[in-house]
């Protein structure tokens, strides 16, 4: 059976293609993920469709991944378009698009120079990389001492390097033996991130707002402390908007709110709305510092993913003002609700807090009534809807909020 065969099934073949389908993943995919329980085969906008007919607003959006909602017209156009010419030729070569797409990204977020990737997991390796390189050449940190400080509840990716600066146990967990080079401290609290500085601190490694933590967003003027922190003491700030970035929390890149320039930036997720792509962004003395044959990626760069980042960065701007005006919405419907302790964030990347820890539950009876959810801590559900989601698409679901907690209780 192909793909194109499931789009014509009737609605008692549709069903048992599904059970299928899940059967097949049980049996011969690795079981790195628990999906729901449900077979998704289309969407349009902020809503998908599973393979027996049924709606579901999207409120996860490909973990930010989709900004701009399923099958944009603009984007499909614009792989159409690119599909038809050319998607690949490796770095061993230009193409026409690479250079345009470099130029746009690096002016958006005032730094000087991309190295693009794939994911932002790859990008982070990237900036890992970057900052290490800095330290030995530019600050004179004696080979192999160069420290990285991170935080408590960050979530940057799940490659050996990256996990070994986790908290979370199960993405690190029989993993070992871990990498070093990498200093804990506490997320938001700028006494314990000066405290923690020393000669061989080469850089700063921080989430605007955590996500994978439950949309934890610090106090106003941490980014502006953590900036003049890392000054002083002669290290990069490197912030991470993987998750944030490309309007997510209602700006282009989250911390450009106080005003500060970064050392690096990682993007990805909704900078490909759907095609794999990331980058790193670094300025001042980073800048250079990767020469050929240092790092590399046989598909960074590549048209196909230029041409869909360029269409992304093309869109987003009008949508600023709604993403804003959208988030600050529901985050108001919600508050009060049952259940309902508070909401954080920004724009569309939305925590609620939870009286009772029944995320996984909420999960549940949201899919049941229509609603992709997700929990990203027990006592927390994070919204993060596609960008271009209306007031009007989010009435049922706050409307349905309380039976769904009802349910969540209950189960």
């Amino acid at each position: 059976m192909t793909v194109e065969d499931v789009r014509v099934l009737d609605s008692d073949e549709a069903t048992g293609h599904g059970g299928r389908a899940i059967a097949e993943m049980e049996a011969h995919a690795a079981h790195n993920y628990h999906p729901l329980p449900v077979v998704l085969a289309q969407g349009e906008g902020a809503w998908v469709e599973d393979v027996d007919g049924r709606r579901y607003l999207d409120m996860l959006a490909g973990y930010s991944a989709l900004n701009f909602g399923h099958r944009h017209p603009r984007l499909v156009a614009a792989a159409e378009r690119q599909l038809g010419r050319l998607t690949l030729t490796s770095r061993a070569f230009h193409n026409d698009l690479l250079g345009t797409f470099a130029a746009e990204l690096s002016a958006l977020c005032g730094m000087d120079t991309i190295l693009p990737m794939n994911t932002g997991a790859e990008a982070v390796e990237t900036a890992i990389k970057m900052a290490r390189k800095w330290g030995y050449q530019a600050k004179g940190v004696a080979e192999g001492r160069a420290r990285i400080i991170v935080f408590g509840g960050n979530f940057h990716g799940r490659t050996t390097t990256i996990i070994s600066f986790s908290d979370d146990p199960g993405a690190r967990a029989g993993f070992g033996p871990y990498t070093p080079g990498f200093v804990r401290v506490p997320y938001g609290d700028a006494a314990a991130l000066a405290a923690a500085m020393d000669e061989d601190t080469v850089a700063v490694l921080l989430e605007p707002i955590q996500g994978e933590a439950g949309v934890i967003v610090p106090a106003d003027g941490y980014l502006a402390a953590a900036r003049e922190i890392t000054s002083r003491h002669g290290a990069l700030l490197w912030l991470d908007e993987v998750q944030t970035g490309i309007g997510r929390s209602g700006a282009w890149f989250d911390h450009q709110r106080e005003g500060i320039v970064p050392d690096l930036v990682t993007v990805a997720k909704g900078l490909g709305n759907g095609f794999p792509i990331g980058a790193c962004l670094a300025t001042g003395a980073t800048a250079d510092l990767i020469q050929p044959g240092m790092h590399g990626s046989t598909f960074g760069g590549n048209p196909l993913a230029s041409r869909a980042a360029l269409t992304v960065l093309g869109i987003l701007e009008p949508l600023l003002p709604q993403i804003n005006a959208v988030g600050d919405q529901l985050a108001a419907d919600l508050t009060g609700l049952p259940g309902v302790v508070a909401v954080h964030g920004r724009g569309l990347l939305r925590g609620v807090q939870l009286e009772k820890p029944v995320g996984a539950a909420m999960v549940a009876a949201g899919l049941e009534a229509g609603f992709i959810l997700n929990a990203a801590r027990p006592d927390r559900i994070r919204l993060a809807p596609p960008l271009i989601i209306t007031s009007d698409d989010l009435v049922p679901f706050v409307a349905a909020w309380p039976a769904l907690y009802s349910r969540a209780l209950a189960a």
